[in-house]
């Protein structure tokens, strides 16, 4: 609930939220150990954890540091603090993220290759918070899996992600920036197959020793992508379209950071948990760019 972009679309977001049977909001920060731990204990049991709160934003980090050792570092300890006296708990699911994966050039990039190399300190801090779990679940038998989403799009994301900024301005007759003038690639996720996954990695806790464990930890890794690295001209390509209008742009080089492309194995998360992401760019993108025109009570483009 933060003002790192518009709270009134995570105030919408909660609204759709609130009433549910079974859900309840609390507006508390995940590293405020004090808040954290009054919430769990109003509980009995718990059986799952499913953490997937973070400061997100590859060019945000470069400004506000600070924001992500509190949220991504700080967080995840006292997310695993909680879970690790949570009696009787079954399993820790955490988000990790692709850009771990840093200036790796092998494709497509597999959870055992190297990521020693993050190109931006979010990626630190995401690959940070997979040792610390890595020393929890050793330490102390926590069952884990992280996650490392790959550019999850879709209604009601995010409006600092390209395709929500490229909509807008594009519909308000703004000129879109295309960094490394175009010549980037990206493995595409849709919200739903991006929530299939995580229920999927939900249901299937690791055992000490299991298939694709890290060491002997409980602790596993695995990728939620689409298995395809789809080029940045095509996708805005595919936007255009969807709006009916042509976007004006501004060829830019390579932002600080950045990666040129990413492209998911998801093999291992196949195997495990039968994950089969269904909905590609061309279907997602019309999709997105109806909730949009809806939300904001667009017509058409300006």
């Amino acid at each position: 609930m933060n003002a790192y972009y518009d709270p009134a679309l995570k105030k919408a977001r909660l609204g759709r939220l609130e009433g549910r049977k079974g859900f309840i909001f609390y507006n508390a920060d995940i590293a405020d150990r004090a808040a954290m731990g009054a919430i769990f204990s109003e509980y009995g049991p718990v059986d799952a954890i499913i953490h997937l709160a973070a400061q997100a934003g590859v060019r945000h980090s470069l400004s506000h540091p600070f924001d992500y050792a509190r949220s991504n570092l700080t967080g995840q300890m006292v997310m695993l603090e909680a879970a690790r006296h949570c009696e009787g708990l079954k399993h820790f699911v955490y988000a990790s993220s692709s850009s771990v994966y840093g200036g790796n050039t092998k494709q497509p990039f597999a959870v055992g290759d190297p990521v020693n190399e993050p190109l931006s300190l979010y990626a630190a801090t995401k690959r940070a918070g997979e040792l610390m779990t890595q020393s929890y679940s050793h330490l102390y038998g926590l069952p884990a899996t992280g996650l490392r989403f790959f550019t999850v799009y879709g209604p009601w994301g995010r409006p600092d992600m390209a395709y929500f900024s490229f909509t807008r301005d594009i519909i308000e007759g703004r000129p879109i920036t295309v960094f490394n003038n175009g010549d980037m690639k990206r493995d595409f996720t849709w919200i739903d197959d991006c929530v299939a996954g995580i229920l999927g990695a939900l249901e299937h806790p690791p055992a000490v020793r299991g298939k694709y464990c890290i060491g002997d930890a409980p602790h596993r890794i695995f990728n939620i992508g689409n298995n395809r690295a789809e080029n940045l001209t095509d996708f805005i390509a595919a936007i255009e379209k969807a709006l009916g209008r042509t976007a004006e742009k501004i060829m830019a080089p390579m932002a600080p950071g950045d990666v040129r492309e990413t492209y998911a194995d998801i093999g291992a998360s196949c195997e495990i948990f039968g994950f089969n992401p269904a909905t590609g760019v061309a279907e997602g993108i019309p999709r997105f760019v109806s909730w949009y025109r809806d939300f904001y009570k667009v017509k058409e483009a300006a």
